[in-house]
């Protein structure tokens, strides 16, 4: 790049990267390890069932799964454990300190192909921002780990805001761009997601999965000829104790709570559905008016792989009509809700083949409540 390059302080996504882990659990092998584990359980604590000290558990299913949420598979980190009744969670030996930790190294090979494919140097990079809802640690930056290991010369730091994460990383990028502090910036979003969700729960044991994401964004003046402007830019948060994971340092302050439901995810689902959809759909509709355009006339929009109904609500909403899968994709059913990284992987995946001035929709939402939207605009 040339570095005495005059820059137009206009954002734009350069490139975008993606990194799915190879295994994958289908519902079928889910419920499977579910059920044995509620028929385990059951048995053990016969007596108390039929003396009505407790509520027996009840079993799940592959169509309770899919109506509930559209999601037919997931991919994840480390399938063994997960699926053993014994102990449905991940496992994988503890890294020593000079190891490369593993939500770097999932976030590093994201933005390596965000890199490759906007054919940007390293050198040429200022900034890594780690946008993600479950980081492995609170200190050193993981940002700064993805910094070090892509040979990043610049700064770092790590952002929370749920699955909004990405989108809200998104603005914090384009907006250094505005402000000349930044030529290049690299938003990387690690989901280990397996790590938060409770695989004993029947109401959320299938929402999640892993993946990690990476988008490049630019100064136009430095992106490759084939780029996204970023039209506008528009974050929302409303506090809401609907969607909750109370994990953290302080647990060991209260440790009569250490152990309990509350410090994995829980959500009250239908809560969330009610109202996060009209929230969403009217932030949409009134950015996209402000910034001149016409919602019923986005090409298409990638939103948050939470839930197929919310997805197919809000896209009714902001579009006028119910939206086909060209108008908006999913990738829900085979990645699951992967957090901040679900809007980037549907936009990943199909947005190469919209043509040059078409305009779309990037939105993420959840919780907080916590929404972001960003309008962009092909450019070849």
């Amino acid at each position: 790049m040339n570095q005495s390059q005059k820059l137009t302080g206009r954002p734009v996504i350069s490139a975008t990267g993606l990194f799915t882990p190879a295994e994958t659990i289908t519902n079928q092998e889910l419920v499977e390890s579910f059920n044995s584990y509620v028929e385990r359980h059951n048995a053990e604590h016969a007596e108390a069932i039929d003396a009505g000290e407790i509520e027996p558990l009840q079993p799940s299913s592959v169509e309770f799964i899919e109506k509930a949420s559209g999601i037919k598979a997931r991919h994840v980190m480390a399938k063994e454990p997960i699926l053993d009744p014994e102990i449905m969670a991940p496992r994988w030996p503890e890294r020593a300190n000079d190891e490369l930790s593993i939500l770097a190294e999932i976030g590093v090979k994201a933005a390596r192909q965000a890199l490759e494919r906007a054919g940007r140097d390293v050198a040429d990079v200022d900034a890594v921002l780690c946008a993600a809802s479950n980081m492995e640690r609170p200190y050193p930056a993981m940002a700064i780990e993805i910094q070090q290991e892509l040979g990043i010369d610049g700064f770092g730091f790590d952002m929370n805001v749920a699955c909004s994460s990405a989108t809200f990383g998104i603005q914090t990028a384009a907006d250094y761009i505005r402000s000349g502090n930044a030529r290049s910036v690299l938003v990387v979003s690690p989901e280990i997601t397996s790590g938060h969700l409770n695989w004993r729960d029947r109401d959320s044991h299938f929402i999640f999965g892993d993946v990690a994401t990476a988008v490049l964004v630019e100064d136009a003046a430095i992106a490759p000829d084939t780029h996204w402007d970023i039209l506008g830019t528009r974050l929302k948060t409303v506090f809401s104790n609907n969607i909750r994971n109370n994990f953290g340092f302080l647990n060991r302050a209260s440790p009569e709570g250490e152990g309990k439901a509350d410090k994995l995810f829980v959500q009250e689902g239908r809560k969330v559905f009610k109202e996060v959809v009209p929230m969403v759909a009217e932030m949409i509709v009134t950015e996209a008016e402000k910034l001149g355009l016409d919602p019923q006339g986005l090409r298409r929009l990638w939103l948050h792989q939470a839930n197929a109904g919310m997805n197919r609500l809000i896209a009714q909403r902001v579009l006028g009509h119910e939206a086909t899968a060209d108008e908006s994709p999913t990738v829900l059913d085979t990645y699951a809700n992967t957090s901040s990284a679900g809007s980037i992987i549907a936009f990943h995946k199909h947005s190469d083949d919209l043509k040059a001035g078409d305009t779309g929709l990037i939105c993420s939402f959840g919780a907080g409540y916590s929404a972001g939207a960003v309008f962009v605009r092909k450019v070849a």
